[in-house]
């Protein structure tokens, strides 16, 4: 007799000894598997009427997976790089799953057979000098919190910095004087210093003097002390946006999760612009490109 293989074991094991144990993947990586299965396993409840502890593997096979995956295009608005996202959680499962249940094999291999889908890569747009200053100048700089976001803006911008790189700084990681840059842990876990501009410098010399809120540690702590979140941030950047906007409405065409990773040149749509103290913002008007990012070995 043929016994069913327990789904809810598989996916214990795959995520405690798999990618903790063995892969030792980031917890971004955790976060982001784990949003796959949580989202899965409520299609699963609505379209099978099973509750998660009452799945089998069989129950995931490629069809259900390819409703699964449009589902998520054309009722959740998903794009399709987030598609691809989820897809990609779901293969690595399936790949470990192969190990741990070879007599299913024919099952999972029609699973990994599914195709990622292409998709156009639109343009990263830049902002504008103007559209810098703009967004600078919406903290409120007399209060402690704004302050806590101009700097923080500052260093995006300038920067290029990750939003997961920002709220994940520590105040020790800016090193000042001589060679100025801040060091971090961007995307792969790869630590990098990335140099600092004059106008960076000066202002996050005013902002490390500032007390921490209850012994901090974070760069950019939350009133509580505690690190600020993602999701804080990404509402500081819509909230700051929208009161930019209604001086310059291009900002909300401009304004993504990758349009700080530089700028451009006013009146133009492709060539970054100089940092320099010329400006409120330290944004000068000769050809510059983002700082490149310098991997720096871990000291033991």
């Amino acid at each position: 007799m043929k016994t069913k293989p327990a789904l809810p074991s598989l996916i214990e094991r795959f995520f405690t000894e798999r990618l903790m144990r063995q892969r030792s993947v980031s917890p971004h990586t955790i976060a982001s598997y784990r949003d796959t299965f949580r989202l899965l396993f409520a299609f699963a409840q609505e379209q099978l009427g099973k509750s998660p502890s009452n799945l089998d593997l069989h129950d995931l096979d490629a069809p259900f997976i390819g409703k699964f995956l449009d589902h998520l295009e054309k009722k959740r608005s998903a794009s399709v790089r987030t598609r691809n996202l989820r897809l990609t959680a779901i293969r690595s499962f399936f790949n470990f799953t192969a190990f741990e249940e070879p007599a299913h094999s024919a099952h999972i291999q029609r699973v990994l057979a599914i195709p990622t889908k292409r998709h156009s890569k639109e343009q990263v747009h830049f902002l504008t000098r103007p559209e810098i200053e703009a967004l600078l100048a919406v903290p409120d700089r007399s209060t402690w919190i704004g302050r806590r976001d101009h700097a923080l803006l500052l260093l995006g911008i300038q920067a290029g910095l990750r939003v997961s790189e920002l709220v994940g700084l520590d105040r020790d990681a800016v090193i000042l004087g001589r060679g100025a840059h801040v060091r971090c842990f961007g995307k792969g876990r790869k630590e990098r210093c990335t140099p600092l501009t004059t106008t960076a410098i000066a202002v996050l010399k005013e902002w490390l003097r500032e007390p921490s809120r209850r012994g901090a540690q974070a760069l950019f702590p939350s009133i509580h002390g505690g690190r600020l979140s993602a999701d804080a941030v990404q509402y500081l950047i819509g909230k700051c946006v929208a009161i930019a906007s209604e001086q310059l409405p291009s900002l909300k065409q401009n304004v993504s999760r990758r349009t700080f990773s530089g700028t451009a040149r006013p009146g133009s749509s492709s060539r970054p612009v100089s940092i320099a103290p010329s400006s409120p913002c330290g944004w000068g008007t000769s050809p510059w490109r983002p700082p490149r990012s310098i991997y720096m070995p871990t000291l033991h």
